[in-house]
């Protein structure tokens, strides 16, 4: 990991991240958990002022990067619930079958190497029961914005962690094993095109 990856990209994704737009997103999300939750992608806690503390119980935080963990600090500090880290990828979750009753991920799916693995993980640790909530920036349904897509994803990854501008999400959630109950779509406002269409809901196991 270089000097970009340790020192320039955590404060540029925790000032991405918490964005008006996203965070209006992050609004009518995060307070669906319920539970014991799985936060995959915690980042730097941008959900943690939207979780419920009267529904949730424990916080398993899963964010591989000691330094976006670090970003995080002021705002778990803040947070009633218990916090527990995990510094491990989405492909490697060290959590027993079925403890999750919910699993919340938020602008994550774009960055995981191997997206079916980190779901297969997923579905692994969630209750028979329980849910994935979900809100994901992905493929547009626009073929002139698909194809901007495609076109800067290269570039994007290179500096922004990884991030595919546009995978299909509702695909890749039920590839994975997963049943997609509700979901909306849209492109955020005061955001680019390529880069600003949303997909959010909640899926069950398949």
């Amino acid at each position: 990991m270089g000097f970009y990856d340790r020192h320039i990209l955590p404060p540029l994704l925790s000032l991405a991240m918490g964005a008006k737009p996203i965070r209006y997103q992050r609004r009518k999300v995060v307070p669906l958990c319920e539970g014991r939750v799985l936060e995959v992608g915690f980042g730097a806690g941008h959900n943690l002022p939207y979780y419920d503390a009267g529904r949730v119980s424990h916080i398993w935080a899963l964010e591989p990067s000691r330094e976006m963990r670090a970003c995080a600090a002021d705002r778990a500090a803040q947070c009633p619930i218990p916090i527990e880290y995990l510094d491990l990828p989405g492909e490697q979750i060290p959590l027993d079958d079925g403890c999750a009753d919910t699993i919340l991920i938020t602008y994550t799916i774009c960055t995981i190497p191997d997206v079916m693995a980190a779901m297969a993980q997923m579905r692994r640790v969630l209750k028979a029961s329980g849910r994935m909530i979900f809100c994901e920036h992905g493929e547009a349904p626009d073929e002139g914005v698909r194809k901007w897509q495609r076109r800067l994803t290269p570039a994007w990854k290179a500096i922004g962690g990884g991030c595919h501008l546009g995978r299909p999400i509702p695909k890749l959630i039920s590839d994975g094993g997963f049943r997609v109950e509700k979901m909306q779509t849209m492109y955020l406002p005061g955001t680019p095109h390529f880069a600003g269409f949303n997909y959010w809901g909640t899926a069950a196991k398949a």
